[in-house]
């Protein structure tokens, strides 16, 4: 019988698929590194043209590294650079026959003719070098992600901190020719003459602060210090308020020591005037249910936008921050409080060191979105050490963990209340019951001093004097007998204790014949 032929169509075989991200070879541009070093070994000005562009890890040729480092040093040394003292700068560091000796110097010169596009072509090399680097970020955050062992919060968080150091490193801002920053300027003055109120900045609605602050001011760094239960962050909080709800101007409230319904329930005390205590165990009185009802619409629809991530980073606030500016056109930001963020990702001595690093970063936000940024701030305890009325007052070497928050603001506003040492008045015999100083005590573009405000401790709010002498206030005389200031003994109490803390409104509203905001 003739055979049968197997008619079973035959399989083609089949190869693997190639990964595309196996194989490449690292941006590099040789060629660009030789004209680069030729360049600078003919041309004595040419260094000072790549000096902050290009390092000797930039290159990619080890030998080319070695060259780079060696004009390096015969610039810092002030020392000629050509063909000879670059050779003889190699063999004294013992790294000539690593570069393939003189013949290598002299073919590197030799191909030169003009350094004229030397700084073209750093650019290019920086690119390259920019762009191995990221390769190796992230592979190093891929080899770390594929490892069940690590925690992916921890690794998001040092993901963040490696690339905001490596783009910090890379980052070159370049100079500007005078004339534009003077149109600039005198735009900038036209139109504070045109304001009759002297204001250039965001006003604070305290009418002393901002006469002596023109209001806060674009890309400046604004620290709020005080020691526990001064009221920084009423004061804050009340800034907060006059800014959104009295100037409709939109603003961003990074709490990270409340959460969102704390932070709320004291905007709603400011603005409604109900104590913290009754807002949060809901007995309120039929007259404060009335004020809830009429005053509580100011407050809705303000452009206040809050976020109470504990323990946020720098970098994660740079993210939000940015999105918040350009999504929803806020012109300022607040943070409570500076210590408690952190810069996770990025390694450090101590954390001073951490600190620094958060202070920089903040003024260095600020400046990127040209808004002004105001952070919190806590105080060492040496105050609590001092006597009498100056010994109590706070001073800048106050500051808590380190004095790069000093160097890195632009103004420093303490909150200080004499009220609370037992101090009832001031060196002029001003009669400080019910009173708080805030105190300018660093500015950079203007005048120190003190300003005098009614602090209403049971509304956790700051006032203008004469707009409080319109309403009763803490501490007033009552038939001719001193009451003592209720904010001793609604809100203080232990330092840093939340008046708000507890349970959450509750309670049934007494009849009052109309709707209830809640």
């Amino acid at each position: 019988m003739p055979e049968q032929k197997n008619t079973t169509p035959r399989r083609k075989k089949t190869s693997a698929p190639i990964d595309p991200t196996y194989g490449h070879l690292q941006p590099q541009a040789i060629d660009v590194e030789k004209v680069v070093l030729g360049a600078l070994m003919i041309d004595k000005d040419a260094f000072s043209v790549v000096s902050e562009l290009i390092r000797p890890e930039t290159f990619y040729d080890p030998r080319h590294q070695k060259i780079f480092k060696a004009i390096q040093t015969l610039n810092m040394e002030e020392k000629p650079v050509d063909i000879l003292t670059v050779t003889n700068e190699l063999e004294r560091e013992g790294t000539i026959d690593d570069i393939g000796g003189a013949n290598y110097i002299i073919e590197l010169s030799s191909h030169v003719a003009s350094s004229a596009h030397i700084e073209q072509h750093a650019k290019i090399l920086k690119q390259k070098f920019l762009a191995r680097q990221l390769i190796s970020f992230a592979s190093d955050i891929e080899t770390k992600a594929f490892d069940t062992t690590v925690d992916v919060d921890e690794l998001m968080q040092e993901a963040e901190g490696s690339l905001f150091e490596l783009s910090q490193k890379n980052m070159k801002q370049d100079y500007t020719q005078i004339d534009p920053v003077i149109r600039q300027a005198i735009d900038t003055l036209q139109k504070a003459s045109a304001n009759t109120s002297g204001l250039t900045g965001i006003p604070s609605g305290y009418t002393k602060l901002d006469d002596m602050t023109s209001g806060w001011q674009k890309s400046d760094l604004v620290i709020i210090a005080g020691r526990p239960a001064m009221g920084k962050t009423s004061f804050a909080l009340s800034v907060a308020k006059n800014i959104a709800v009295d100037y409709q101007t939109p603003i961003a409230f990074f709490s990270l020591e409340m959460n969102n319904e704390q932070l709320v329930d004291r905007l709603i005390s400011n603005v409604c005037e109900i104590e913290g205590k009754k807002i949060m165990n809901g007995q309120l009185a039929r007259d404060e249910w009335e004020r809830l009802d009429k005053n509580l619409s100011r407050l809705t629809g303000a452009p206040i936008y809050v976020d109470d991530t504990p323990g946020l980073s720098i970098f994660e606030l740079r993210t939000k921050a940015r999105r918040l500016v350009r999504e929803k056109g806020v012109k300022i930001i607040m943070i409570d409080y500076l210590q408690l963020m952190n810069a996770n990702g990025m390694r450090f001595g101590n954390r001073q060191e951490e600190v620094s690093t958060i202070s920089r970063s903040l003024k260095g936000l600020a400046k990127e979105l040209d808004i002004p940024i105001i952070a919190l701030s806590q105080l060492n305890r040496t105050v609590e050490n001092r006597e009498g009325i100056e010994g109590k007052r706070p001073q800048l070497s106050d500051l808590r963990e380190s004095g790069a928050i000093e160097q890195d603001a632009d103004m420093v506003l303490f909150v200080h209340r004499p009220e609370y040492y037992r101090i009832y008045q001031d060196e002029k015999g001003n009669d400080l019951h019910g009173k708080a100083q805030i105190i300018i005590a660093k500015h950079r573009k203007g005048a120190t001093g003190d300003v005098l405000l009614t602090f209403q401790g049971q509304y956790t709010r700051f006032m203008n004097p004469e707009d409080a002498q319109l309403a009763p206030l803490p501490g007033e005389m009552n038939g001719g007998e001193f009451i003592g200031s209720k904010m001793n003994q609604d809100y203080s109490g232990a330092p840093d204790t939340d008046p708000f803390a507890g349970d959450p409104l509750g309670g049934m509203p007494p009849d009052t014949g109309g709707s209830v905001p809640f």
